[in-house]
């Protein structure tokens, strides 16, 4: 009998009929689970409806609306705030100066972290020295570290000072329209590329190393393994970076309300700024809610990018 109830307990389809009714009874929840669950999920709710999505209808709401003095009120105006934007040059202007911004630090920072990612994982000499001071910028919040470089970047600052000791002119930086945006690109990588590192080393450490070990008993020399090992393995990480990198850029506003307020002549007046500047400085509600609209509907599309280039394998 011993060997008979061994055969029949291995079998697999008296197996599976046994655990049915114990997946069914799992797949079950009672009404008491359910309730339990959504009180649990009740408080997030709130807040998201309450933070998100009623901020995000009422701007949409007031872009079609002038003459609102607070953030209700006001009187239908079809397109007029989208057609008084894309027509003002100031605003031609920070499109233009935001696109720059975007087109040289995020290749700018990717290109710094996935540098020191590659260089960070291999074990050599002095190698936690160089973490540590690639990782201490992250801790730093950003206006402390635009006090900093606030006070670096001033005409008798360190900066000049050193170019000074080695027979360099002084720079402007801040003060100067032509050297202020990529003062303000400095600072931030200062800051980002860190962060931004953190994560393409752990894709890095999930890349099995049996195929570096094959690429190496085909011969392969170090760019050749970067482009057909790395890289091909750290697409998911990389997009995810460039796509989060890309939608932290657009929403500066620290560095140039504390350092420049958008100037000299405009050369630092990024989107977020802007819409600031047309809220609550200039009082225009309206204009300010259409440029939190067209924000929204450029993040939207770069998460739409994420999801795109995240849901391919190949």
């Amino acid at each position: 009998m011993g060997p008979a109830v061994t055969l029949i307990g291995s079998n697999p389809r008296v197996a599976a009929a046994e655990q049915a009714p114990a997946r069914a009874a799992t797949r079950r929840r009672s009404p008491g689970q359910w309730r339990a669950a959504a009180l649990f999920l009740l408080p997030a709710l709130v807040l998201l409806v309450a933070l998100r999505l009623l901020p995000t209808a009422e701007a949409v709401a007031q872009s079609f609306q002038r003459g609102t003095q607070s953030f209700t009120g006001g009187r239908f105006a079809g397109l007029e705030n989208y057609t008084l934007l894309f027509t003002d040059p100031t605003f031609q202007n920070v499109l233009w100066v935001t696109a720059v911004f975007l087109v040289i630090i995020v290749p700018l920072q990717i290109a710094c972290a996935l540098f020191l990612a590659v260089l960070l994982v291999e074990r050599f000499p002095g190698v936690g020295i160089v973490r540590t001071l690639v990782f201490i910028p992250v801790a730093a919040p950003a206006a402390v570290a635009t006090v900093i470089w606030g006070v670096a970047y001033q005409p008798q600052g360190p900066i000049n000072a050193v170019l000074a000791a080695v027979g360099l002119p002084e720079q402007p930086f801040l003060t100067s329209a032509d050297q202020a945006l990529l003062c303000i690109i400095v600072l931030l990588s200062w800051i980002g590329v860190g962060y931004w590192t953190l994560f393409l080393i752990a894709g890095l450490q999930d890349i099995p190393r049996e195929l570096y070990e094959a690429a190496a008993l085909d011969g392969a020399g170090w760019w050749r393994t970067l482009w057909s090992v790395t890289l091909p393995n750290l697409r998911r990480p990389l997009a995810f970076v460039v796509v989060a990198n890309t939608v932290s850029s657009v929403l500066v506003f620290v560095p140039i309300q504390i350092l420049t307020q958008g100037g000299p002549a405009g050369s630092t007046r990024l989107i977020m700024y802007d819409l600031y500047n047309s809220s609550f400085v200039l009082g225009d509600l309206n204009i300010g809610q259409t440029e939190v609209v067209i924000l929204l509907v450029f993040l939207i599309a770069i998460t739409a990018v994420q999801f795109r280039m995240l849901s391919k394998e190949k």
